[in-house]
């Protein structure tokens, strides 16, 4: 298994790769904008619906209190509910999980609140389909909070970070290649944050944030990747600005190390045209 260590980022305990240590990330887009040896591909899809799966819709506009609640699971299993009224489970979600930019590895599961009803929360779920989500108890997780929120702009190859109403950052990105290797749309969150090895920080800069979506296009990678979505630094900035990715979300090294020293996990991430 892969050495991961947990280390203080930010003021809070993420998974981070351990430096020096060389460990095959897979998260979607690495490359360029091809889709590379050993990457399966299926059409533009998300497959069957999950049974507790629903549509959240995005959102550009703060809360009125903009604070967002992580569910982090301190169970070995959390049962997910297609509603509060529901008798049985849906599903059942194994803690840890494991880590789908990591392979062989794995991290705490975690979740993002979208509704709040006392014992019961409504939650993203981290799987495929994308914009699956379920109600959990409350007394099987442990909650924090915190007032960040992202947006990325995919015309504009922009993305934009929020703490309360003030912008913490502003960046071009490179996103992925439009009709070919899109970059997915959709409200996310950050689940993973990994300092990368020396030896792979020319695809992937400094730092790399995994996200609880998935590509549409690609389903696993040759290393034992499964798509998930990220955000990392680069060694080429002639790519921020267009697009040429796998679908991952391509930033400066500057700002990658910003936001990782800064931002706790469980962020949402919204990603739209």
């Amino acid at each position: 298994m892969t050495s991961v260590r947990s280390s203080p980022v930010g003021g809070r305990s993420t998974a981070r790769v351990a430096a020096g240590v060389a460990m095959a990330l897979a998260l979607v887009g690495c490359g360029g904008g091809d889709s590379g040896p050993g990457a399966a591909q299926a059409p533009a899809t998300t497959g069957p619906a999950a049974t507790v799966a629903t549509t959240v819709a995005p959102t550009t506009t703060a809360p009125a209190t903009p604070l967002w609640l992580l569910a982090t699971a301190k169970v070995p299993s959390v049962d997910v509910y297609a509603s509060p009224v529901q008798p049985e489970p849906a599903r059942a979600l194994e803690n840890p999980q494991p880590s789908g930019a990591a392979p062989g590895s794995t991290y705490p599961l975690r979740m993002l609140v979208v509704e709040d009803r006392g014992d019961w929360l409504k939650v993203l779920l981290p799987i495929r389909p994308n914009g699956s989500s379920g109600w959990i108890r409350r007394g099987v997780v442990d909650l924090e909070s915190h007032d960040y929120r992202a947006v990325v702009e995919l015309g504009e190859h922009r993305i934009t970070v929020w703490k309360g109403k003030d912008v913490l950052l502003q960046e071009p990105v490179g996103v992925g290649a439009s009709g070919r290797t899109p970059t997915t749309q959709g409200l996310f969150y950050t689940t993973e944050l990994f300092e990368v090895s020396p030896s792979q920080q020319g695809a992937y800069g400094p730092y790399a944030i995994a996200l609880s979506g998935y590509s549409e296009v690609h389903y696993s990678f040759g290393d034992g990747g499964t798509g998930v979505l990220g955000i990392h630094g680069t060694n080429d900035p002639s790519g921020l600005g267009r697009d040429v990715s796998n679908g991952c979300i391509r930033m400066s090294n500057t700002a990658i190390t910003k936001l990782a020293q800064t931002l706790p996990l469980g962020v949402p991430v919204e990603i739209k045209a």
